[in-house]
């Protein structure tokens, strides 16, 4: 039984009625000069009822950029007050709010460039349509968004709702919980790294990353649910050893485990393995992280910080320098845990702990994959990766 375990009556509120969660704090985690915004927010759930488990997500329904909502009315000389249905059901809204707080703007799906064709005739989009060029069509989804096509295929023969018709509802964006309820009753901590880069000659955002950098003060509210995760939890034991590896924003449900840890005193050991471009200004939650070493819930940190070296170093190399006390751990039964980046840095842990158990362990590289995936059947290697 954990300390925060979930009371039995759930809350009303849900992915389809979120709670109105009001922001206490908001402050960015790196130092001035560094290439990275991350945040660190600290929502109020009091009244709501929503509580959770270290390993949970929140959900929340972000708002479109309004810069990017004003240049598509622009764009498309569009009324934006015009009245348009949003769903099946036949509600309406205002255009701009419908375009601010309803659709998916930011994506361009293949479907969605498909069922725009018979608005236009415009040659180059029923080129790019024809079957041979599907590649090229993937290519031009790719990193591109409603306003980019609208601009590219013109002139349109379409209405506001003819357009809004194809488009799909705003997902919800799901963020690591960096908290435990135990230690922080009625709130939800998030650690979100803001989405900023240059693609197909515009400035891009990440939808609610810069939501929550640019436009969420203290004292504002976002709108909130809780998402389980079974597959991503501390383990029943307290007395067993953990290995967490969450570099970046990674970082965030490993500071769940250890605040959980340090209310339930576990005896259990705690390892961190943290990365990030430099030590200076990217190392974050150092003080906290380091109070916690000091405090024996963390037993060790190691962090790599490529930027700061002439190689870059990275959270995997740092595994494979300790390779015989990570094996001693796995050996006395220690749970590993990873979070972060799904695309490289997952596999370069994943090919670095079989390099780990190969090594230290004697083992042929099939022996080794034996060995990691009795970890996971035993429940004892989990992943929450994007």
């Amino acid at each position: 039984m954990h300390v925060t375990d979930v009371n039995k009556t759930p809350s009303i509120f849900s992915r389809t009625n979120p709670f109105q969660a009001k922001v206490l704090k908001n402050v960015n985690l790196n130092g001035s000069g560094s290439k990275k915004e991350t945040r660190h927010i600290e929502l109020s759930l009091a009244g709501s009822g929503l509580t959770y488990l270290p390993g949970y997500a929140l959900g929340i329904i972000p708002q479109n950029d309004p810069e990017l909502v004003a240049s598509l009315l622009e764009e498309m000389k569009w009324d934006a007050e015009t009245p348009v249905v949003i769903n099946k059901e036949g509600e309406t809204l205002p255009l701009k709010q419908a375009l601010t707080d309803y659709f998916e703007i930011t994506l361009l799906s293949k479907k969605l460039v498909q069922s725009a064709a018979p608005f236009t005739e415009n040659e180059e989009l029923h080129k790019l349509l024809s079957p041979e060029h599907a590649d090229q069509l993937k290519e031009y989804t790719n990193g591109r968004d409603l306003l980019d096509m609208l601009r590219d295929f013109g002139p349109w023969k379409a209405t506001a709702q003819d357009i809004v018709s194809l488009l799909r509802k705003m997902t919800a964006r799901l963020y690591s919980i960096a908290s435990s309820i135990a230690a922080h009753p009625e709130e939800v901590h998030l650690t979100i790294g803001a989405v900023r880069y240059t693609a197909h000659g515009r400035e891009r955002k990440g939808v609610c990353s810069v939501l929550v950098a640019e436009r969420i003060q203290e004292g504002d509210t976002l709108p909130v649910f809780v998402q389980t995760n079974k597959h991503f939890h501390l383990p029943e034991a307290q007395e067993k050893d953990i290995i967490m590896v969450g570099p970046g924003t990674g970082i965030a449900p490993f500071r769940s485990f250890i605040e959980e840890r340090a209310v339930t005193k576990a005896s259990g050991r705690a390892w961190l393995f943290f990365g990030d471009q430099h030590a200076a200004t990217d190392f974050l939650y150092q003080e906290e992280l380091e109070h916690y070493q000091q405090d024996g819930v963390l037993t060790k940190i190691d962090a790599a910080f490529s930027r700061d070296s002439a190689q870059k170093v990275y959270v995997q190399h740092k595994m494979l320098e300790q390779s015989q006390e990570l094996f001693e751990w796995l050996e006395g039964g220690a749970y590993f845990y990873v979070c972060g980046d799904k695309l490289n840095m997952a596999k370069d842990v994943h090919n670095a702990l079989l390099e780990v158990i190969e090594k230290e362990g004697k083992l042929s590289r099939e022996e080794a994959e034996a060995y990691v995936k009795a970890m996971q059947e035993q429940g004892r290697y989990q992943r929450d990766v994007y």
